[in-house]
This record gives C-alpha cells, sequence and structure tokens, in this order.
C-alpha cells in the first residue's frame, strides 16, 4: 500500500519565492544532455544546490519550528560554502556539521544514550567525484563525527601509508577517537555532548527492564512475541531522550558548482541501543551514496538515510535509490524503489514494519536551445521518501535568498512501514559559457 504519492516541479533558478512554498508546476525536462563539442568550454560559476534532512521519525508539531530552524541553518552553511568556491564534499560536510550542533537532532550533540548512558556516533560522507568514502561507527567523545568521516574520505585521497599500507576509511571505536584526535579534531566530553535530561535515560531503562521481566515466566515463548509487538507499536517518540524519535538520523546531499554531488549521513543511534551497535550511518553504500554522472551512468547522483539501522543496512538502501536514479522518470523510480527494494524487500520479509526514508539528488548538464546555446547549466531534481510518520527536510540553491523548509507526513489513517510519502521539485542552476 502506498499512502501518498506527490511530485511537482519548481523552477528556483534566477528568482527567490517565499519560504515552505510548495512545488506547483509538472517537472518538465525540456533540456538535452550537453553536446559533446563543449566539453572543452570552461562556464563560469553554476552555483549549488544543497538538499538536508533532520531525519524520518516522529517531529512533533510543537517542535516543528525547531526542526525548520535547523535545516534553514545547515542549508545556508552549505551555500555559503559553495558561494565560495568549496566543493560539494566540503560543503556537505558543513551542513552536517550544523546538523550535528543542534540539541534538536538525534546527531552529534543531541544524540541517544545507549543502554549503559553513554553516547556513541555514526557518521559517513561519500565524495561523488572520486567515489572516496570516509565513515566512523560507535565513536565517543569527537563533537562532530562527521568530520572524522571526512578526514578519512581525505587522508584516503592521499595514496598508500609507510611500507604500502592502505588507509583506513572505516574506524570505530576508541580506534577511531584515538585517530580523530591524532589527526587534530579536538575531543569533547561526552557529558557535554548529552543534551537530554538523565531522568529520560533512567526512565527508558525502566521501561527495557519492565519488558524483560515480562519476557519471563510461563510461556517464555509467547510472552517475548507479545513484549516485541508491544514495543514495535509505540510512538517513535516514546524511548527517545529529545523526544524526537528514534530514528532521526540527519544528513544532506549537494551538488557543486562544477556539478560534483557528494552526500553525508550522521546518527546518534536508536535510544537504548547495545554498546558497540552500528547503525546504517557508517555503513558503505547504505548510509549515503554519491556518484558523478559517466560513461555508464547518464546522471549524478546523491542520496543520504533515515530510520531503522538495521533496516537500511539489510537492503542497502542508499546504492539501490541511487541506481534506481539512472531511469527516465526520477520520481516513479524512487517510488519503486521503495516499495519493492525496501517495503517488499526480500530481505526484511519477517518485518511486520519497515522503517527508513531517503533524500535523492540526481542531476545532468544542460544546454539551453537556440539562440542562446551559451547558456549551460545543471537540471536537478530533488526527491524525498519516506515510511516513518514523518520526515523534516530543507533546500536551497546558491540563488536563493533563503532556504526552504517542509515537515513530510504520511496521510491520516496510514500505517507507518506498511505505507510511504514521496514529494519533491526540480531546480535549474544557470552558467555562461565563455
Amino acid at each position: 500500500m502506498i499512502g501518498l504519492s506527490s511530485y511537482a516541479g519548481v523552477m528556483e533558478s534566477l528568482m527567490n519565492s517565499a519560504e515552505e512554498q510548495q512545488p506547483s508546476s509538472p517537472l518538465a525536462n525540456s533540456w538535452s544532455k550537453i553536446q559533446e563539442s563543449s566539453k572543452n568550454q570552461k562556464p563560469k560559476c553554476v552555483g549549488g544546490f544543497v538538499l538536508v534532512h533532520a531525519g524520518a521519525g516522529y517531529h512533533s508539531e510543537s517542535k516543528a519550528k525547531e526542526y525548520k530552524h535547523v535545516c534553514k541553518r545547515a542549508c545556508q552553511r552549505a551555500v555559503d560554502r559553495l558561494k565560495a568556491g568549496a566543493l560539494a564534499v566540503e560543503a556537505v560536510a558543513a551542513a552536517l556539521v550544523e546538523l550535528e550542533d543542534s540539541p534538536f537532532t538525534n546527531a552529534g550533540m543531541g544524540s541517544n544514550l545507549n543502554l549503559s548512558g553513554e553516547i556513541e556516533c555514526d557518521a559517513s560522507i561519500m565524495d561523488g567525484k572520486s567515489l572516496h568514502y570516509g565513515a566512523v561507527g560507535a565513536i565517543s567523545g569527537i563533537k562532530n563525527p562527521v568530520l572524522v568521516a571526512n578526514r578519512l574520505l581525505s587522508e584516503a585521497q592521499k595514496g598508500k601509508l609507510s611500507a604500502g599500507r592502505i588507509p583506513p576509511c572505516f574506524l570505530v571505536g576508541r580506534g577511531a577517537h584515538d585517530w580523530a584526535v591524532s589527526h587534530g579534531i579536538p575531543p569533547c566530553p561526552s557529558e557535554k555532548m548529552a543534551s537530554s535530561d538523565l531522568s529520560a535515560y533512567k526512565r527508558n531503562k525502566r521501561k527495557m527492564e519492565l519488558a524483560e521481566k515480562i519476557d519471563t515466566g510461563h510461556n517464555h515463548t509467547k510472552k517475548r512475541r507479545q513484549s516485541s509487538e508491544n514495543v514495535s507499536t509505540r510512538t517513535p517518540g516514546e524511548l527517545s531522550e529529545n523526544g524526537s524519535g528514534c530514528l532521526d538520523t540527519v544528513g544532506a546531499v549537494v551538488i557543486d558548482l562544477e556539478g560534483n554531488v557528494a552526500a553525508a549521513v550522521s546518527s546518534g543511534g536508536l535510544a537504548m541501543k547495545h554498546p558497540g551497535r552500528v547503525g546504517q550511518a557508517a555503513h558503505y553504500g547504505c548510509g549515503c551514496w554519491a556518484e558523478n554522472a559517466c560513461s555508464m551512468n547518464s546522471h549524478s547522483t546523491a542520496v543520504s538515510t533515515s530510520g531503522c539501522g538495521e533496516h537500511l543496512i539489510r537492503t542497502m538502501l542508499a546504492r539501490e535509490c541511487s541506481a534506481a536514479m539512472q531511469s527516465e522518470d526520477a520520481h516513479q523510480a524512487l517510488l519503486e524503489a521503495m516499495q519493492n527494494k525496501f517495503i517488499s524487500s526480500p530481505f526484511l520479509a519477517g518485518e511486520d514494519r519497515v522503517l527508513g526514508g531517503v533524500i535523492v539528488l540526481r542531476c545532468c548538464r544542460c544546454v539551453e536551445p537556440p539562440p542562446s546555446q551559451n547558456i549551460q547549466g545543471i537540471l536537478v531534481e530533488f526527491l524525498w521518501s519516506h515510511t516513518t510518520e514523518s520526515m523534516c527536510v530543507g533546500y536551497m540553491s546558491a540563488q536563493d535568498s533563503k532556504a526552504k523548509t517542509h515537515i513530510s507526513r504520511l496521510p491520516p489513517g496510514t500505517v507507518p512501514g506498511q505505507c510511504l510519502a514521496i514529494e519533491g521539485g526540480v531546480c535549474r542552476l544557470m552558467s555562461v559559457v565563455e
């Protein structure tokens, strides 16, 4: 069952529209791929575009303003870097730092506590130009895990280490922390990163202990099944310290002035998770994916995911969505990927509710029809889809004066994890070929 399938386009190239304006005109791709003869021509500044999310989970109406505000700030941070000439991978990292620094998101400073009352974060980043990837898992004592992931990516691009050793792209736990500090990333005491009330953690731990007691006693198997069902049907925010839901991983996708794409994701993980657990935010092909257009792919694509990490890992949803975006109809391709590769995935056949969300960006270089063939640009299609109750997104082009934000919600009466919402738009970035 699909709860909502609405897609519209909005042209944002040189005009600013009101905040939270919804896309209203149908997507119409009237541009052709750039001609071979123009490959040696150098375009002036194209600008760039960023799409961010503050998680797929549950976003209360009472805190809607805060979620939208942090998305707006993250977009502005990325656009500022793009305007300064930064590449996509630098801009996407800047957006993630802003999202991690907010106490309202489950990443960095606002991360959930695990069963031991500690913070362990996951993050990854991927550069579509080089196809390099960096990630950290279950890292503690670092304020911005995405900076460690980004540093791993940049160090790997320098080539082999001494004695021909391959540089790491994914580090976990204490080793990740020590590597970060040794590369100039300052440590941050975990107590300063916990923005939640300790009483919430204690309250959640009592709930977990009570659930474990229910599992003991007569007819153990039946009661375990009933307990699991009771936990799975709670509202998403019930076991969350910050009240935003336990699935609210944050992420961003960016295209820069050269047409490169990048993606990143960061998470504090599920509330009350087992120490050492690593979610999709750190796993290759699961948390994020970015890939520039090449001879095999006609479109550049970037994806960032959010939701239940185990579901996203077992389906490798980020890479699946990226591959789907090479189809002619981006909206239909994403809808089918979410339905067939996620909700109805054979790898999740035993799951009653499959919880997750994605933001997707795809683009291609284009030329205007005569007499304006010296005007080049990038056609950017951006979408978001989720099976959770809600997903908060923000987006902005370098030509916009401010970001637009939106909290997407499943239609009333639909069941989270069994239906999906999908929305999006289109943006044209302009440049002049000299």
